[in-house]
């Protein structure tokens, strides 16, 4: 989708653009494939906050992904390409020939029309979901599994793909968009192809309040708190109170390493995305 400018007619409008939803060819969504969608405004199942800075924002309802995309051997049609309020890469609803209905998250390139098919034999095209051992080498990759059969987790966002680098005893290479290189078994699925929508990283809001219409509140710096309030708020005039930033709980917040080196998925990763 390209992207649209405005003319500076109010102050937000100055530097606001936007897409321009060229290929977006339904309103609604399948009813059937959705959810209702409860706001936590940053609260668990106690009432406190947990994240900080959240509430508010438009309404949403979930759509049920298929990430999974198990249905091997029947070829499916590309019915719409439609927006997706949880996600940043667009959707697409897919007719099965024996009647069933699934979104997926739309490739770059996909359209209406199109026929997908899941599965050994499937073409090298995109939006077609194979076996990593199914999928040449140097070939771009998106919607990754981390463990056979249960779902996509990895390169799901709008404009990313992952690189297959090389096979070697049942683990493929994976360099992934982080710059992480990663070894995943090969009887995991991925999907050929980019996710589609990649302009969306070039918008640019134009005003705080499309920040609260996606449930972002104002985020509070601490140097600007009262030292009751956060480690590094208090002094006289501008002051950052001299220490390394941290949180309000005094957990380092620059440069500590967050990954806890114990974990047993370390053994996979073969280079890591800082050198």
């Amino acid at each position: 989708m390209a992207i649209k400018t405005f003319a500076p007619i109010t102050p937000s409008l100055r530097n606001m653009t936007a897409l321009d939803y060229a290929e977006i060819t339904a309103n609604k969504p399948e009813k059937k494939l959705t959810a209702g969608k409860k706001s936590t405004g940053g609260r668990n199942n106690l009432g406190r906050i947990t994240t900080r800075f959240r509430g508010g924002g438009n309404a949403r309802r979930l759509r049920q992904i298929d990430f999974l995309r198990d249905k091997d051997g029947v070829p499916a049609t590309v019915k719409t390409i439609e927006y997706d309020p949880n996600r940043s890469a667009n959707i697409a609803l897919l007719y099965y020939a024996d009647g069933e209905k699934r979104y997926i998250l739309a490739a770059n390139g996909m359209k209406v029309g199109d026929v997908v098919r899941n599965g050994k034999g499937a073409e090298l095209k995109p939006g077609n979901c194979l076996k990593i051992k199914d999928i040449p080498v140097g070939l771009a990759v998106h919607s990754i599994e981390l463990v056979p059969g249960r779902g996509a987790k990895m390169v799901r966002s709008a404009g990313q793909s992952a690189i297959l680098r090389g096979k070697d005893s049942g683990y493929a290479q994976v360099k992934l968009p982080s710059g992480e290189v990663r070894r995943i078994h090969e009887e995991c699925r991925a999907t050929i192809g980019t996710v589609g929508n990649g302009e969306k990283m070039n918008v640019k809001m134009g005003k705080a309040g499309k920040k609260r219409y996606l449930g972002f509140r104002p985020h509070v710096r601490g140097v600007v708190m009262n030292p009751v309030d956060h480690p590094m708020g208090g002094g006289e005039g501008r002051s950052s109170g001299g220490g390394h930033p941290v949180s309000p709980w005094g957990q380092l917040a620059k440069g500590k390493k967050t990954r806890s080196p114990k974990k047993n998925s370390s053994k996979f990763i073969v280079e890591r995305r800082k050198k």
